[in-house]
């Protein structure tokens, strides 16, 4: 679960780490009353997505006064911006966030993460943060300190000294340096994180350091610790689908291509995308299906290719074991198609528990399919249906054998 930058700010302040005055506004007039609040003369107005490059993008608007506040609000909500992380279709901006602007002499940026090679607390520094961290690096315009974090987050005193002199941090600041350290890694622990992120951290007027942006990724596995943990958005944004399909028991990741997938378990599912790019197809997707989910979670998954217009063809690859039926991934394509009206070809391979029950379940919602027999049959058919011209139409069974062994 990824958190927007005022809930990253919020997690932070509990561990010690400063961030600029700032509040949540969800219309232009909202905004302005935040900046009239603040006080002051310049502000900065934040888009609120759950993607980096905002700043690249136009999310990012320094203004004077309050007025320009409430009309770069206005410009922002209810656009939809797009910027190199967050896909061709990108996020509508429902929220924007008001801070007081805050120039510091010095930015740097600093991630906690769980280091996956030891399987310990890592965290990573860099001086000139801001944006485009990874080219300033690739460019040898700055450089990637480390520092081991130990159990419970503690942090040697002489290796945080050596980690805060390769990223210039002069010694009259060490002290405050080092605390924000120090809180980098209880909230990475206490937070069940998968990254903590601030960039930039600069230095403040008063000499301290302050987080002008940050990021958290949640573990979505330790959510049951914690019920303070801010309730995820409305599911209405391209960004949102994983978190959806997680809901309803399914693993799915969307990508760039015409052929739906549906398969159980994440074996058959990377298999079913390798056989279809071998095919010369393109895959729409990989998706997993759990084996708890029901026939409704199936066809919340399948609903979610239905409704991707780039999709031309469908491509189920279900094995049926004993946790879960072929007939209640059957049941849930059914379900989908009923749902959202479309008609797309669909090709099948079911094999095992309730196999031929799946089928009779298909004929029974009126489903047309291409019933194929093997694991190679469906993905060179799925990928030829998906050029118009060379679409096939569905083959007795023993024809379908013939044809997967020419």
């Amino acid at each position: 679960m990824k958190l927007h930058e005022f809930q990253s700010k919020s997690c932070l302040t509990r561990y010690g780490i400063t961030a600029p005055p700032g509040r949540v506004a969800d219309s232009p007039e909202a905004a302005r009353e935040v900046a009239m609040i603040l006080g002051g003369s310049r502000f900065a107005v934040k888009a609120q997505v759950p993607a980096g490059g905002r700043a690249a993008a136009g999310g990012i608007l320094i203004v004077e006064g309050p007025d320009a506040v409430e009309a770069a609000s206005r410009a922002l909500l209810g656009s939809r911006l797009t910027s190199d992380q967050t896909g061709p279709e990108g996020y509508l901006v429902r929220q924007v966030l008001v801070e007081t602007a805050v120039n510091g002499p010095a930015s740097f940026y600093l991630g906690a993460m769980i280091e996956p090679t030891s399987a310990g607390i890592v965290i990573l520094g860099a001086r000139g943060g801001e944006t485009d961290i990874e080219a300033k690096v690739r460019a040898g315009r700055t450089t990637i300190g480390r520092l081991a974090v130990g159990p419970n987050g503690a942090i040697d005193a002489a290796e945080a000294r050596a980690f805060a002199a390769r990223l210039a941090v002069a010694n009259d600041h060490f002290a405050g340096f080092c605390a924000v350290l120090t809180g980098l890694a209880e909230a990475l622990i206490g937070l069940d994180a998968t990254l903590v992120e601030i960039n930039p951290l600069v230095l403040g007027g008063a000499g301290g350091f302050v987080a002008l942006d940050a990021k958290i990724v949640l573990d979505d596995n330790a959510a049951f610790r914690h019920p303070e943990r801010p309730a995820e958005d409305p599911v209405d944004q391209p960004g949102d689908l994983e978190a959806s399909a997680q809901r309803h028991r399914i693993n799915y990741v969307r990508m760039d291509g015409d052929i739906g997938l549906v398969a159980n378990g994440a074996g058959l599912g990377m298999a079913t995308v390798d056989l279809v790019r071998a095919a010369d197809g393109r895959p729409a997707n990989f998706m997993d299906i759990r084996t708890t989910a029901t026939s409704l979670d199936v066809a919340h998954g399948i609903a979610l290719l239905l409704e991707n217009p780039a999709v031309k063809v469908i491509l189920v690859n279900v094995h049926g074991g004993g946790m879960q039926s072929c007939d209640t991934v059957g049941d849930g394509l059914g379900i989908a198609m009923r749902r959202t009206g479309r008609k797309c070809p669909v090709v099948v391979r079911f094999a095992g528990n309730n196999a031929d029950f799946a089928r009779a379940r298909l004929a029974n919602f009126g489903c047309k399919i291409v019933d194929c027999a093997d694991m190679w049959t469906p993905a060179a058919t799925a990928a030829r249906m998906a050029r118009p011209a060379e679409a096939p139409k569905a083959m007795p069974l023993f024809e379908r054998r013939e044809a997967a062994v020419r």
